[in-house]
């Protein structure tokens, strides 16, 4: 270990807390989404007790978390949803919830507001047909947009959306943005669909990287929009990086300007597996990133731990970058992007080609990265496969530009 290793690992305890909290309280999910990171459908083999997950709330609050993102499959398929809600309150932690809204209904609705829930982010992936594909379940678009009226009318104070981009919905963000406005979100959150568990069998669905070149434009143009309009669109993680439109990407009103500054994963963002798994991030591959157990031991000994999976950001320098991230000008601040979604593409991470940044730069130099995959993923929550990069030159001949929706049926059939 170096000495500025040493010194930087010197402040882990004082300098980083898990202030943000996504919490996977069951793997159980009434939907079977076809682009689903956790493969959800079915709870895992030994899951939270309701008591287990309360005193989890109070290791929670005495380190230091200020709000708590409740999530499955579906949070509200947990026996105990509504009492972690309360129990949540009780400590003085924000409980939200990111759900696709399928059996949220207004005696639902009433309850979760009364429990003490404050926000709730809607997943909704395109217009009528093509978020019912993705989604693998007809009538999903309507649930979801009646449970943000039940939600609305209930009282929740941060009604939200949630949506992820791919090559099924690019061409709807605008016409999808009016539907959520006129829905009345505050707040969407866009983010790139990444070859993640179920998204990961089904490569013909996600981006390519000089999809960016098209796309960041317009989502910086219609954030300037919602601006306007009372609405605030923000990218994921794994959204921008350094391009023209990055400033206003990242900003909170019209006159912040901002940027990306790093993955967050294990300095101020925690991720729980409804089996007690506690890693980084909620999107981090399992097999990878996982520091231990919280029901075999405390959360305060795997979060304040000088090693293991859960430090790979308190101490990562350029050194462990690879590829193009290694050699470009944003290295340092930058350290190669969304870690999950660099590992979900390259099978490690460190080297991330979904960046506006370099995109923009190849194609300076009249080329583009293609992503073919090479190695499948095992089937697992949170896994991934693996795609190798391939240079040609920007205007080449793209036969997969526009996926059939009618192929991704017939690849869901077949699985």
């Amino acid at each position: 270990m170096t000495v500025s290793t040493e010194r930087r690992l010197d402040v882990v305890h004082s300098a980083f807390r898990p202030v943000y909290v996504v919490w996977e309280l069951t793997l159980r999910c009434d939907q079977p989404c076809t682009h689903c990171g956790s493969r959800a459908g079915d709870a895992r083999v030994d899951e939270w007790s309701t008591d287990e997950a309360l005193a989890f709330v109070s290791d929670l609050a005495a380190m230091g978390a200020r709000e708590v993102v409740l999530i499955g499959g579906e949070a509200y398929l947990h026996p105990g949803f509504l009492r972690i809600i309360r129990a949540l309150r009780d400590h003085d932690i924000r409980a939200v919830m990111t759900t696709g809204g399928r059996s949220i209904d207004a005696a639902l609705a009433t309850q979760m507001v009364e429990a003490g829930l404050q926000g709730v982010s809607v997943s909704v992936d395109g217009l009528e047909a093509t978020h019912d594909l993705m989604r693998a379940s007809r009538g999903s678009f309507a649930q979801a947009f009646a449970a943000m009226g039940h939600l609305r009318r209930a009282g929740i104070k941060q009604l939200s959306a949630n949506s992820n981009l791919n090559r099924l919905n690019q061409g709807e963000i605008e016409p999808l943005y009016e539907r959520l406005r006129d829905a009345g979100v505050s707040s969407w959150q866009v983010q790139l669909t990444t070859p993640l568990g179920r998204a990961a069998d089904r490569a013909g669905m996600i981006l390519q990287p000089w999809d960016l070149l098209e796309l960041v434009p317009r989502i910086a143009a219609l954030k300037e929009r919602a601006f306007e309009e009372g609405v605030l669109i923000q990218p994921g993680n794994n959204l921008g990086y350094y391009g023209p439109e990055e400033a206003v990407l990242r900003s909170l009103s019209p006159t912040q300007r901002d940027r990306w500054r790093g993955c967050p994963a294990g300095r101020f963002v925690m991720g729980v597996e409804s089996d007690g798994a506690i890693k980084g991030c909620p999107s981090l591959q399992t097999s990878h990133y996982v520091q231990g157990n919280a029901r075999r031991v405390s959360l305060s000994q795997l979060w304040n731990s000088d090693t293991g999976p859960i430090t790979f950001t308190r101490a990562r320098t350029v050194d462990e970058l690879w590829g193009f991230c290694k050699q470009c000008p944003f290295a340092s601040e930058c350290l190669g992007g969304c870690t999950f979604t660099a590992h979900a593409l390259m099978g490690r991470p460190g080297n991330n080609p979904y960046c506006h940044y370099r995109a923009r730069a190849m194609a300076a130099r009249g080329l583009r990265e293609r992503l073919v995959p090479v190695e499948r993923a095992p089937g697992e929550p949170f896994d991934n496969g693996r795609f190798e990069l391939v240079e040609e030159p920007l205007g080449a001949a793209d036969e997969d530009h526009a996926l059939p929706k009618e192929k991704l049926v017939k690849i869901r059939r077949a699985r």
